[in-house]
């Protein structure tokens, strides 16, 4: 019995990567000594009621350490727990204050290299990618229809619903003809009109009256009512036979999606930006031409813009999504005062606002609304959750459409490193900060939560440029020999279709002002 009991102790980091958390545990274990007991302290409990649980973690019945109360066990543990208790001394007192376990370098190898592709498909095998059709992509269940006459109240149900972020619209149900289409801009453009932030031409300000009072008297207002303020977009239509190389060179141009028919001229399908980029990223392994790019940093593709639009994360939400609107963006880079990325807004969160209830939200801050989205996604899916929207110079495209298609987004912001300690962590860590920062939903403007206050924010970096879908789906079809437009002119289009119709004042404290939805 005169072996010395070693101590056992386990350190624990985690990080966000491609929006999930990763956990690295370090264990350094000795054998105690044959017959000895391990006294663990249970002083540190508390620090892991704060940790996210790991998914089906079981720990191995001999790694297990039983607890016991005060035993009678021989007089020589005492001289065990006095040499545990020196072992513990110089250890923090939280796993939470624990130095990172993975250096800079380590951590940027594995945010260079993401997970191995799961969901390859043996029929693409062998195959050309330009000879496969657009067929093979779209699925029935994907097409969403709405009629004109239809409420924007039940257009927008539908769009929360729809797979692929849009709904079809057509005259009737007898109909076959695609009108037009109903996506979240469009829902954030009729937001702005009926909370006073649109400004109408001259030849608008009958209609804009019109639906501003239906909405105040709670009244139907279909989507008939609404085509002439929505900025549309060319709708591009393609059959199911053509070519996934037609579609990539429309798509690497700027057009977000396109609508898919049948020979009858029945609509099929709706192939988007990240439909194409998921293929690619499943499927790369089958097509040596895509393959070969994915190690390539971004600094060397020459990929992306330095021109970036952004909003700061004290500035109010209706700020965001008049950005958005008035330069025709589906996002929105929030910033804090350094111009370090904390956040991100899309169209797509207008979903949190549907609600007349939640208006008022409209005058709280970016970060408390990012603060919201945080809090409810951690409700629906049980667990803390902070997506990564932003890579550096030196990530790989792999890197970069791995998080495009994790985080299902339409473009990353590149930055700057945020910290020059080779120990910092390049992607968020998860504490119990993060959870705490998430205030509930409520229709009540809260104080303004600070960029500092959620995990991440200060570990991503000032914000340098944005890469987007239209430039990786650029960069394929311009590397196979294909010629896509330049997507700066369909850019500067949308600017100019939206720009005049948003005036910088907002006031909701009008009496009887209501969103209908």
């Amino acid at each position: 019995m005169g072996e010395k009991l070693a101590h056992h102790c386990d350190a624990q980091d985690c990080f966000k990567f491609q929006g999930k958390t990763l956990y690295i545990t370090i264990v350094m274990m000795y054998s105690p000594a044959p017959g000895a007991r391990a006294v663990v302290d249970q002083s540190d409990s508390s620090a892991s009621e704060h940790s996210s649980p790991i998914p089906n973690a079981t720990v191995p019945a001999s790694r297990q350490i039983s607890q016991r109360s005060p035993s009678n066990s021989n007089s020589n543990l005492s001289g065990h727990r006095q040499s545990f208790a020196e072992n513990m001394r110089a250890m923090p007192s939280s796993p939470r204050h624990r130095p990172p376990s993975l250096t800079q370098a380590a951590v940027q190898e594995l945010m260079n290299n993401p997970p191995t592709k799961k969901h390859s498909n043996s029929k693409f095998t062998g195959r050309d990618w330009r000879d496969i059709t657009v067929g093979e992509l779209v699925s029935p269940e994907d097409v969403c229809w709405a009629e004109l006459d239809d409420s924007v109240e039940a257009a927008t149900k539908m769009l929360l619903k729809s797979p692929t972020s849009v709904v079809l619209v057509r005259d009737s149900q007898t109909s076959n003809t695609l009108i037009s289409t109903f996506d979240f801009s469009d829902l954030n453009t009729y937001l702005l009109l009926v909370v006073g932030l649109a400004k109408p031409e001259d030849h608008q300000i009958a209609l804009f009256n019109d639906i501003i009072s239906k909405a105040q008297q709670n009244q139907r207002i279909p989507l008939r009512t609404l085509q002439p303020i929505f900025c549309r977009e060319a709708t591009v239509q393609l059959d199911t036979n053509s070519s996934l190389s037609q579609a990539i060179e429309i798509l690497g141009s700027g057009i977000h999606r396109i609508v898919i028919s049948d020979l009858s001229n029945n609509v099929v399908g709706v192939v988007s930006q990240l439909r194409v980029a998921d293929f690619f990223w499943n499927e790369g392994v089958n097509f040596p031409t895509i393959e070969r790019l994915y190690p390539t940093m971004l600094r060397d593709l020459s990929i992306g813009t330095q021109n970036t639009i952004s909003v700061n994360s004290d500035s109010p939400l209706s700020k965001a999504l008049t950005t958005m609107h008035e330069e025709g963006l589906t996002s929105v880079a929030v910033v804090d005062n350094g111009h370090n990325v904390v956040g991100n807004i899309s169209t797509k969160d207008v979903r949190h606002l549907t609600s007349t209830s939640s208006a008022p939200l409209l005058n709280s801050s970016c970060m408390h609304f990012i603060s919201i989205i945080l809090n409810e996604r951690g409700v629906e899916k049980g667990q803390d959750a902070f997506p990564v929207f932003y890579v550096n110079p030196y990530s790989s495209l792999a890197h970069t459409v791995a998080k495009l298609v994790a985080t299902r987004s339409h473009r990353m912001w590149v930055v700057e490193s945020a910290s020059p300690s080779p120990s910092t962590p390049a992607t968020p860590l998860l504490s119990a900060q993060a959870s705490s920062a998430a205030a509930p939903p409520s229709p009540v403007p809260a104080a303004s939560v600070p960029a500092s206050a959620l995990a991440g924010a200060r570990l991503s970096g000032k914000l340098t440029g944005v890469v987007s879908l239209t430039d990786v789906l650029n960069i394929f079809a311009k590397t196979t020999g294909l010629k896509p437009g330049d997507p700066t002119e369909l850019r500067a289009r949308r600017r100019r279709s939206s720009s005049s119709s948003i005036r910088p004042s907002l006031d909701l404290t009008r009496a009887g002002t209501d969103a209908r939805w």
